[in-house]
């Protein structure tokens, strides 16, 4: 969705930033995990915008869209930036709360979350276009594994950036995870070499 991005850090990665919001309660979960609501935040990524300019971009009647902001209201996400009076009635301009989100170390959703958010937005590669998706193993020490973890930190763009003229859409979602994978015990002839060069 680490727009953000959605960075989808947990607490076990230090430090805490203050301008992002901690994912923690089901609420906010349950909010995030609607695909029309996961696109307003995804929007609201880009800059403030009003009612009319959200149903505009998702091709949804403002009704629809209203609802669904304000769920993003109730659960802590959005907030009211400014309104003016126009013709008929007020306008409102949205925004979210915070330049980007963190997961919580206790929350429930976790990586599962940011996975099944990523799928449900990824698109097919057009011919010629550009994509890589690479699924690999390590075998780390604890020490290696926070070393890795603050040089993905750093691959990670700013949160909010403007769109650029003719840039487009992608997706980076970066995730270093414990796996379910058995361990073979070294290969015996391994054994008797590494022997061999130390007597």
């Amino acid at each position: 969705m680490n727009d953000e991005t959605t960075t989808g850090e947990h607490s076990a990665t230090p430090p805490h930033e203050p301008d992002l919001l901690e994912l923690r309660t089901p609420a906010q979960f349950k909010a995030l995990g609607h695909p029309v609501r996961h696109r307003i935040v995804n929007l609201l990524r880009q800059r403030p915008a009003t009612l009319g300019e959200l149903a505009a971009a998702l091709r949804a009647a403002k009704g629809t869209i209203g609802y669904h902001v304000r769920v993003l209201r109730e659960a802590g996400i959005v907030r009211l930036a400014a309104t003016r009076h126009v013709r008929g009635g007020t306008e409102q301009t949205l925004a979210l709360v915070s330049r980007g989100f963190r997961l919580h170390e206790e929350a429930a959703a976790g990586p599962d979350f940011l996975v099944r958010a990523a799928l449900a937005e990824m698109l097919p590669a057009r011919p010629g276009q550009a994509e890589h998706t690479l699924l690999n193993h390590l075998w780390l020490t604890p020490q290696e594994v926070h070393a890795l973890i603050a040089r993905l930190r750093d691959l990670l763009p700013p949160p909010g950036r403007t769109p650029p003229p003719g840039g487009e859409p992608y997706g980076l979602l970066l995730s270093l995870y414990p796996a379910d994978i058995p361990t073979l015990p070294p290969c015996p002839s391994d054994e008797s070499a590494a022997r061999n060069s130390t007597s």
